[in-house]
């Protein structure tokens, strides 16, 4: 497929091809919503915290005797089926947060980006010279590339910092180095604006995961197997120490 190339005024100045199977040759939407789960999880804080009824204030006093009020029974008023009680099920700090295998992470990162390109959801633009923070130049390239109103990802080959300040007070729009891509950081926003050198930076660490499966999946040379002859004279001389301990016990016993 061929994606138009736009300069930094939304001008379109030539085509890039790629072939989205080219860094995924299929798309596993198991592993993406996996990984995007786990992403999720780990972003949870889980600082919260409520007080059981054993550390609310209150007397643990019987509020009123068991028979004879005609009210319901009571207990002490710590209880959580009353206004000012403990928790029943008190909340605890806790971490959310759990991890899955890189290799597999690496691949939901490959999937995404693939996926968004055959939707059709990634613009190219050929590059950010910035000299100096313009917010008003990333918001017009936006609008001419009809994304403004959507959440949008910019992703650099490398950080800049001129392109980050420019960024920053736009909604919705969020700028990443191609380093730091994710499955979740990919998928999230509902474009993706990338630079020629971030994208082909992407497609250099694909082909370098590809040449190292290819390396290891070479087969290493079987162990050579001993001859029949070599079997034979091995168990010759097995059966000959076999032999030499059954007399030594002998000749111990007739002595």
């Amino acid at each position: 497929m061929n994606l138009a190339v736009y300069d930094i005024s939304g001008k379109q100045v030539g085509s890039y091809e790629i072939d989205p199977a080219e860094l995924a040759p299929s798309v596993n939407k198991q592993l993406l919503h996996d990984a995007v789960v786990m992403y999720q999880a780990n972003q949870r804080q889980g600082t919260f915290r409520t007080k059981n009824r054993g550390e609310v204030a209150g007397s643990t006093k019987k509020l009123y005797k068991q028979k004879g009020t005609g009210n319901a029974r009571a207990g002490a008023r710590r209880s959580g089926t009353r206004r000012g009680g403990g928790h029943i099920f008190a909340k605890r700090p806790r971490d959310f947060g759990w991890r899955m295998p890189k290799k597999a992470l690496r691949a939901a990162t490959r999937m995404a980006l693939a996926a968004r390109l055959a939707d059709d959801e990634v613009k190219l633009v050929s590059g950010f010279d910035l000299g100096s923070p313009k917010t008003a130049v990333v918001a017009k390239l936006l609008k001419t590339l009809g994304i403004a109103e959507r959440t949008v990802l910019v992703s650099p080959a490398a950080h800049d910092d001129m392109l980050w300040k420019s960024a920053r007070n736009i909604d919705g729009v969020s700028v990443a180095p191609v380093a730091d891509l994710n499955a979740w950081s990919l998928l999230q926003p509902r474009a993706v604006v990338m630079t020629t050198a971030a994208i082909d930076a992407f497609r250099a660490s694909v082909a370098k995961v590809a040449a190292s499966k290819a390396a290891g999946a070479v087969k290493k040379p079987a162990a050579r197997r001993a001859p029949k002859a070599e079997k034979a004279v091995g168990a010759a001389t097995a059966k000959r120490s076999v032999a030499r301990k059954v007399a030594t016990r002998t000749a111990k016993k007739e002595k």
